[in-house]
């Protein structure tokens, strides 16, 4: 499949018309404390969700809300977990298991290793896994779950042309999203009811005419910094991207010289420090944290703060 036959988002009239009448739901992920990844039942492919259950991200409440006024838990450099053996992780899980505990946004890094195209984080000697892999493993986890949303912001090192090619070859495809610069974004419930539940950008490249859905994160976001030592080094100063865009990247996590710790997430995952992070950040500048991320998601109060932030 190409990318020309992508779907754009349904009208808002047809989003509204499913999801209007939300009953209570069961099973749904995201949620504290990071329970329940696999929500949804049936649909294969970019299928819409249930109609008898409607459900958006775990919650029905979610449904009518856009995408840039929900907040979403992001793993950072996603792709890197001591499970498959990394050298120094920034999480302790893969993929799939990231996805089943309710992450909903994920960091990742791509590069072009003699041709074979690669998940990795600077020395790819590290850690590796081949991107087409890696990215199946999100196709089987949103074929399985048609009412999740899910984001991907990459660190890439490869064309556009290149990664367009690797989700084609995964099926990711059939699920991305495209947004134009400048409109609403649509409602959770609009991307599930369209089947576009896959919201990608990317960070080094200009987006291309050919490739809609693959979007430079800073013609869409903002964050605040991400390399800080201690948790009084923490800042809410906007970094990368203009505060004035319509969606907010806040890091939340400290770098250890060679990559992930495990002792720094004890030092600044939990609450109170990590909501009162959050929602200093907010007030500061007067917006609302979309991307809440993270080393180590499975340390901490990730899923209670990003439930805070959602109102919960």
């Amino acid at each position: 499949m190409t990318s020309s036959l992508i779907r754009k988002a349904a009208p808002a009239l047809l989003g509204a018309f499913l999801f209007a009448s939300c009953s209570s739901s069961s099973g749904g992920t995201g949620g504290a404390g990071g329970t329940g990844g696999a929500a949804g039942t049936g649909g294969a492919g970019g299928t819409g969700g249930s109609l008898a259950d409607p459900n958006c991200n775990g919650r029905e409440e979610l449904c009518d809300r856009p995408f840039d006024q929900v907040a979403f838990p992001m793993t950072h450099n996603a792709m890197s977990n001591a499970e498959a053996g990394w050298v120094s992780p920034n999480q302790n899980f893969g993929l799939t298991r990231q996805l089943n505990d309710g992450i909903r946004g994920m960091m990742l890094d791509t590069y072009d290793e003699e041709g074979e195209l690669l998940l990795c984080h600077v020395i790819c000697l590290a850690g590796s896994q081949p991107l087409v892999e890696g990215l199946e493993e999100i196709t089987t986890f949103l074929e399985g779950n048609p009412e999740e949303v899910v984001s991907i912001i990459f660190e890439n090192y490869i064309t556009n042309a290149q990664t367009a090619d690797a989700f084609d070859d995964s099926g990711l495809i059939d699920f991305v999203y495209a947004h134009e610069i400048g409109k609403p974004w649509p409602t959770l419930a609009e991307l599930i009811a369209a089947g576009t539940r896959l919201v990608v950008f990317q960070e080094k490249l200009p987006q291309e005419a050919e490739y809609p859905w693959l979007m430079n994160i800073w013609d869409h976001a903002w964050e605040t910094p991400f390399s800080f030592a201690a948790p009084e080094d923490f800042t809410c100063d906007p970094n990368r991207g203009d505060p004035a865009n319509p969606l907010f990247l806040f890091n939340h996590f400290l770098s250890a010289p060679l990559g992930g710790s495990p002792d720094l997430a004890e030092m600044v995952n939990h609450n109170p420090l990590f909501i009162d992070r959050a929602h200093e950040c907010e007030a500061e500048n007067d917006d609302f944290a979309n991307f809440i991320a993270v080393d180590f998601y499975d340390i901490g109060d990730l899923f209670d703060v990003v439930d805070d932030l959602n109102g919960f």
